[in-house]
């Protein structure tokens, strides 16, 4: 399926909400061409305007589209400036993508968002909150049960560079998208150290599969579970399959098997919460991540943000310039 006809699909469920104040698409689809193919493991995501902070709906299937739908206040949007400092925000207002928008309110706002995102003033500002919530999340991790609070945080360090480089900084293939940008600026060896911060750099593609078929046996019996309402709820379930479990045999087909186990991680930690104990092979992941004490990884990751900041500054100069540039 094309990601325009996926999108469609979207549009469709938007217009059988009544009341809606304001919805617009957001996520990776986003930055794709409209006639690219839907990849494995790809939902839509569609965030709909709310006058008050509302649970997220999650993922659903609709007309065989993977649709995730979350809630963003008017409060959150409240000025173009506010928008340009997130980004989150940001990045899902850059482009002309609302698909609900009764009052007008929702369009005047993103065009102004879409006039200033490429500014160097406000990309610096992301990417310096960015660093910001790296920086205080990581010096709040004191247990070594918050074992997803360094995870996640240190995938974030990803974000500042994308950010940085106004791609895409997308949540699951976070790591496959830096190698990109990296290798695409020549500085494949900073790829190296952001997976080396992460613990996966020495990781070979059988030991990750080991790792995914752990993973895949914790999901199974996660999603089903009925459990208590979580934030990620959605994301196990098996309507959420082919993203955790599909997606991840993608990336350690193509070769990317280490950038393939930020999401393995990941959804291996979730399913112990859901589960109320970690699931076998649980562990062993952690031990090979290195993160049997996420405290101490933790001050690893602070650590290297001197280091990010360094290579943020060199995608900020932008791309390097070749011989045949010079002439």
């Amino acid at each position: 399926m094309r990601i325009m006809e996926a999108q469609a699909v979207a549009r469709a469920w938007v217009a059988e909400q009544d009341g809606l104040e304001g919805a617009y698409l957001s996520g990776s689809t986003t930055w794709l061409p409209a006639g690219a193919e839907l990849g494995v493991g790809s939902d839509v995501d569609i965030m709909v305007v709310t006058g008050r902070e509302r649970p997220k709906l999650g993922k659903f299937r609709r007309d065989g589209v993977l649709l995730e739908v979350s809630y963003v206040t008017w409060e959150q949007l409240a000025t173009p400036e506010r928008v340009l400092a997130d980004y989150h925000l940001a990045g899902g207002l850059r482009t002309d993508t609302i698909l609900a928008d009764p009052s007008g309110r929702l369009r005047a706002l993103q065009a102004e968002v879409e006039r200033h995102y490429a500014e160097p003033q406000w990309v610096r500002r992301r990417c310096a909150e960015i660093e910001r919530r790296i920086a205080d999340g990581l010096a709040g991790i004191d247990s070594d049960e918050q074992v997803m609070g360094w995870l996640f945080l240190t995938g974030v360090t990803t974000h500042v560079l994308l950010t940085a480089a106004l791609h895409n900084p997308t949540v699951r293939l976070r790591y496959v998208s830096v190698r990109e940008l990296l290798i695409e600026r020549g500085l494949p060896d900073a790829h190296e150290e952001l997976l080396e911060v992460l613990g996966a750099v020495h990781l070979t593609p059988e030991r990750v599969g080991v790792h995914l078929a752990t993973m895949t046996r914790a999901f199974d019996a996660a999603s089903a579970v009925e459990a208590p309402p979580y934030p990620f709820a959605s994301d196990i379930t098996p309507e959420a399959r082919p993203i955790a479990v599909d997606g991840g045999h993608a990336l350690v087909e193509r070769g990317l098997h280490r950038e393939a186990m930020f999401w393995i991680a990941a959804t291996h930690a979730r399913c112990a919460t859901i589960l109320g104990a970690p699931a076998p092979g649980y562990r062993e992941l952690l031990a090979d991540l290195g993160a049997t004490s996420p405290v101490a990884r933790a001050r690893d990751t602070l650590a290297f943000l001197p280091r990010l900041r360094e290579l943020k500054e060199l995608i900020l100069a932008g791309p390097p310039v070749s011989s045949s540039d010079t002439g």
